[in-house]
C-alpha cells in the first residue's frame, strides 16, 4: 500500500454515489487509490463525481443503476470484474427516506408521516430500495469477491436502525433490516474472507436531510440531541467507509460503526 493511499489496487463499487455520503465516499476512495465504479439514478451528478475523481488523478467510471433491479446489479458487477479484473469493495449507500419528494421543508416532527397514514406502496418502496437493494448488491458481489480472495462490503444503515425516532416506521424497519442482514452475511462468508459491516450515521447534512434541516425547530431539536454540537458532514461518514473498506479493518466483520456525534450515547 502506497503511503497515504489506503485503497491502492482495490476496485470499489458505490451505489448512491452521485450525491451526499455516496459522492463523498466515491471521491475519498478515488483519492486513496481505488478504481471506483459510481452508480446512481442521477446520471448528470454521477458523471460529475467521476470527473472530479479523474481531475484529481483517480480512476472512475459511472454506470446508471436501479438498486432494486437484480439483473442490473448482475450486469454491473460482471462488467466491473471484466473491466478491472476483480471486485474488492462494495459500499451500499443508495437509500430513500420516504419523505414526500416535493417537500422542501419538513413541517412535522415525523419525517415520513405517522404509521397509520403510511400507504403500503410507500412502505414497499422504502423497503425495496433500502433493504432489498442492499441484499441484491451484496448477493451480486459474493462470487467475484471469492475469486478475488476476499473483500469488504459496507452497508449504510442509520441510527434509526438501532434506536427509535420520529422518522417513519418503514425507514426504521428498512435500516434495522440492513443492520441484522449485515451480521448474518458476515457470519456466512467469513470463511471466504468477505467482511460485512454496517455504518450508522446520525444527523448528517445531505440532500436527504435538507428538508428537515430547513426547519429551525427541527434543527434545534436534533442539535440538542447531538453531544458534539454539530451535524455530521458527508466526509465524516466517508472516512468510516474508508476504514472498513481498507485492509486496516481486516479483523472487523459483523460490526456496527456508529458515527453520530454521540447521539446514541445519551
Amino acid at each position: 500500500m502506497e503511503p497515504g493511499k489506503r485503497l491502492s489496487d482495490k476496485v470499489a463499487i458505490i451505489s448512491g454515489g452521485a450525491s451526499g455520503i455516496g459522492a463523498e465516499t466515491a471521491r475519498t476512495f478515488g483519492m486513496h487509490g481505488a478504481s471506483v465504479v459510481v452508480c446512481d439514478v442521477n446520471d448528470a451528478a454521477g458523471e460529475a463525481v467521476v470527473s472530479a475523481i479523474e481531475s484529481n488523478g483517480g480512476t472512475a467510471i459511472y454506470r446508471p443503476l436501479d438498486v432494486t433491479d437484480e439483473a442490473g446489479w448482475n450486469a454491473l458487477v460482471a462488467e466491473t470484474e471484466a473491466k478491472f479484473g476483480k471486485v474488492n469493495v462494495l459500499t451500499n449507500i443508495a437509500g430513500v427516506s420516504g419523505r414526500d419528494p416535493k417537500q422542501n421543508i419538513q413541517i412535522t416532527q415525523t419525517a415520513g408521516g405517522l404509521l397509520e397514514d403510511q400507504t403500503l406502496e410507500t412502505w414497499n418502496r422504502i423497503m425495496e430500495v433500502n433493504a432489498t437493494g442492499t441484499f441484491l448488491g451484496t448477493k451480486a458481489v459474493l462470487a467475484p469477491m471469492r475469486r478475488a480472495g476476499g473483500g469488504s462490503i459496507v452497508n449504510i444503515s442509520s441510527i434509526c436502525g438501532i434506536v427509535g425516532s420520529h422518522a417513519n416506521g418503514a425507514y426504521h424497519a428498512s435500516k434495522g433490516a440492513v443492520r441484522i442482514f449485515s451480521k448474518s452475511v458476515a457470519i456466512q462468508y467469513a470463511a471466504n474472507k468477505i467482511r460485512v459491516n454496517s455504518i450508522h450515521p446520525g444527523f448528517v447534512d445531505t440532500p436527504m436531510t435538507a428538508p428537515g434541516h430547513a426547519n429551525p425547530e427541527i434543527v434545534e431539536q436534533r442539535m440538542a440531541a447531538t453531544p458534539l454540537g454539530r451535524f455530521g458532514e458527508p466526509e465524516d461518514i466517508a472516512m468510516g467507509c474508508l476504514y472498513l473498506a481498507s485492509d486496516e479493518s481486516s479483523w472487523v466483520t459483523g460490526s456496527e460503526l456508529v458515527i453520530d456525534g454521540g447521539m446514541t450515547a445519551n
